[in-house]
């Protein structure tokens, strides 16, 4: 995969990631471990909880942000991936709905994803059984909106060179 290790600019996640990100903190499988000097370290695991990801948030400027996750999604597909999502969310960058994330806890989304292959199906289930916990879709999808818009406010900077700091700050 060309670019792995490069400095570059995020871009937006497919929108089902801002539900795994919403599920995965409800799961209470975000764990922040460090903060100092403008900087998060975090561990996510993963619905399965046989992966575990390694999340840096250090806001460079303003609404400007450089960041290391090591989920597929980030690291391989250029994209936001729902490590990085909950973080911001567990920090207050972006909004959270607790009736959301208590809908959308006990998800096993690798299973989901790996068996129909396709988000807008998974995507589907998933608001089905939110709704039947009483949330309603038209809500989540309010909710996903409005985290989509505050993404694309934000300039998210992949910078594999923060893990090798990552000894030093811990």
């Amino acid at each position: 995969m060309s670019g792995v290790g490069v400095e570059r600019l995020l871009k937006l996640p497919p929108r089902i990631k801002v539900l795994e990100a919403s599920g995965a903190i409800a799961d209470g499988r975000v764990k922040i471990v460090k903060k100092r000097n403008g900087t998060v370290i975090a561990k996510v695991s993963s619905s399965m909880g046989d992966r575990e990801y390694t999340v840096i948030v250090k806001r460079a400027n303003g609404e400007i942000f450089r960041v290391y996750s090591d989920d597929n999604g980030t690291k391989y597909r250029n994209y936001i991936g729902y490590p990085i999502i909950a973080v911001l969310m567990l920090e207050g960058i972006l909004p959270r709905r607790h009736d959301i994330e208590e809908a959308l806890s006990g998800i096993n989304w690798r299973e989901l994803n790996e068996k129909y292959k396709r988000y807008v199906i998974v995507e589907g289930i998933v608001l089905s059984d939110a709704e039947a916990k009483g949330v309603p879709r038209d809500d989540i999808r309010a909710f996903v909106g409005d985290i989509m818009s505050k993404l694309s406010g934000l300039k998210l900077i992949y910078d594999p060179s923060l893990v090798e700091k990552l000894r030093v700050w811990l």
